[in-house]
């Protein structure tokens, strides 16, 4: 018996991992300079279908990352890389509170790649 996760991607569907990071900043600046570059260069890695940098409208210093993962094992690896820690690492001081991390299932989500 199988969870229909199989039978899905035997279908042709695909499995993406949805992760988003929510950060205020202390320094505006500062962390979207951080979070551009990490933007830039995750966008790189094996098995990033995609990743975007947005701003809040209506919370001043509020920035959101949203990345999609050919799968959870590609978005773990990430997690673990020094690409992650480097960017954790350089938001040191620009962090009003600490980023709300958070792992969807993607119920409907889709991409086109």
């Amino acid at each position: 018996m199988t969870d229909g996760r199989d039978d899905a991607l035997a279908a042709g569907d695909v499995e993406i991992a949805v992760v988003t990071m929510s950060f205020d900043a202390r320094d505006a600046a500062g962390l979207h300079a951080v979070l551009s570059k990490y933007v830039v260069l995750t966008r790189m890695v094996d098995g990033c279908r995609n990743v975007d940098l947005c701003a809040s409208t209506t919370r001043p210093g509020r920035m959101l990352i949203v990345q999609k993962w050919d799968h959870a094992e590609a978005q773990r690896a990430h997690f673990d890389s020094s690409l992650m820690i480097e960017m954790a690492r350089s938001c040191d001081g620009l962090l009003a509170s600490a980023p709300d991390i958070d792992l969807w299932d993607p119920l409907s989500a889709h991409d086109l790649k």
